[in-house]
């Protein structure tokens, strides 16, 4: 019983710390691209002239010098949405991602027997997707942040804001630790490197070096590939480092996601997001450049054969993660022109909507899954109940319902969110309500 309480206690923290942290998330960037626009400068989207006396007039002088204050009394838009705006297409990436990733979590349900064969080995090479799909778009949004605060004067705001959110992911990736493992007993699990640590960590160690390049976007572009070929190509050779470092840089501590090589696709990303700061078709032709690229180290196996030692390039096969590359780019470019004519048709689908829960809402998506499938300190979960014993129907099933007992989660701590949100706003604030009560 004593233990069932600490453990419950585990539970009702790490909820709160990751409730916290949907604070900081980026949903209030889903408005128009004239209002990011505003936001860049620190300037509130709705009712301007009641915030004004809250905005240093040095902000208000440089966005009226710009014409982005005219802009934005005017309701006119900016530029071009890729380069202001909040690209919806990697909202769905990752929302397409964390559904993928539910699915692949959720085959511990299966029969042992079952997880074999022709079905099961495609459905597994669906699922190693989910990573680099997850790590890329951080990447791109960690990239375009920093560009478009360098852009607006607020570089150096954003960069501690980033810096902020990094550290409360880190946090709550030990806590995650700290649900599943004896930390206190066993400090050596504190150390092992799961996905949350591997996207808070990588953006951390990149975050210098975006915010650095933030003002030469064509420079960063270029630099975060070299630096993606770096990761990648030095993978095989991490392998073999041992001591306090293994544990970063490959897997033989029981770290799942090691920062080489995982860590090339943040840059990658970041290459995508300084393309997308230019605005207008940039980002696909760039997109369109790394699935080339690769599908040609996809092609080039015997080549690295000769280069890596064999038994370091069974673990960290560039070919492999040239392929994922390679989907995942043509994928984005896919969901690219869909956002664009959705955009069209000033509608999005209900089933894009529900797929950017995920996406806006993926930190709490991440927690509630795992809680629901294993957590069975509270008579109940998933995996205690039908781990092990389903076959591919009931499988079906039992995954759809977990999807859905996800979202509704979700969208309830989304409401808290906003309902919080909107009580500590004053009563000159009406402006930001209604942004912050309207639908996704």
């Amino acid at each position: 019983m004593r233990k069932q309480t600490f453990n419950a206690l585990k539970f009702f923290f790490v909820f709160w710390v990751f409730q916290d942290l949907t604070e900081y998330s980026a949903k209030s960037d889903q408005r128009g691209s004239h209002q990011s626009d505003a936001r860049l400068f620190g300037i509130p989207d709705d009712n301007l002239a009641p915030h004004r006396r809250f905005v240093p007039r040095s902000l208000i002088a440089s966005a009226r010098s710009s014409g982005i204050l005219a802009r934005v009394q005017a309701g006119a838009p900016a530029s071009s949405p890729q380069a202001t705006g909040r690209i919806k297409a990697f909202d769905w990436l990752r929302g397409a991602a964390v559904l993928v990733m539910i699915q692949c979590h959720a085959l511990t349900l299966l029969r042992p027997e079952l997880r074999a064969g022709t079905l099961y080995r495609r459905i597994d090479f669906v699922d190693g997707l989910v990573a680099p799909a997850f790590i890329f778009a951080a990447g791109f949004s960690l990239a375009l942040v920093q560009i478009r605060g360098a852009a607006g004067g607020a570089q150096t705001a954003r960069m501690l804001k980033t810096m902020r959110r990094l550290a409360e992911v880190l946090v709550v990736a030990t806590l995650v630790n700290w649900m599943w493992f004896p930390i206190l007993r066993e400090p050596r699990w504190i150390a092992r490197i799961d996905i949350l640590h591997c996207i808070g960590l990588s953006l951390l160690v990149a975050l210098p070096i975006l915010a650095g390049l933030a003002k030469h976007p064509r420079a960063l572009q270029w630099v975060s590939l070299a630096l993606a070929a770096l990761a990648f190509g030095a993978a095989p050779f991490a392998e073999t480092v041992r001591g306090p470092l293994a544990a970063l840089l490959n897997t033989s501590t029981e770290s799942i996601f090691p920062l080489v090589p995982w860590a090339g696709y943040v840059y990658l990303g970041a290459s995508a997001g300084a393309a997308a700061s230019a605005g207008g078709k940039r980002l696909q032709h760039w997109l369109l450049g790394l699935a080339a690229l690769g599908a040609l180290i996809s092609l080039v196996h015997p080549l690295l054969v000769g280069l890596y030692p064999p038994k370091h390039l069974a673990i960290n096969e560039p070919t492999t993660h040239g392929e994922r590359l390679a989907i995942v780019c043509l994928l984005t470019v896919g969901l690219v022109l869909l956002e664009q004519r959705s955009s069209k048709a000033r509608r999005a689908s209900r089933i894009a909507w529900f797929v950017e829960v995920f996406g806006t809402s993926s930190l709490a998506a991440y927690f509630f899954h795992q809680a629901l499938l294993y957590y069975g300190d509270w008579g109940f979960s998933f995996y205690g109940r039908w781990g092990n014993r389903s076959g591919w129907a009931k499988y079906c099933a039992l995954t759809a319902a977990l999807i859905g007992a996800t979202f509704v989660l979700a969208r309830i701590v989304d409401w808290l969110y906003r309902r919080a949100s909107s009580l500590r706003l004053g009563p000159t604030d009406s402006g930001r309500k209604a942004a912050l009560s309207q639908p996704p």
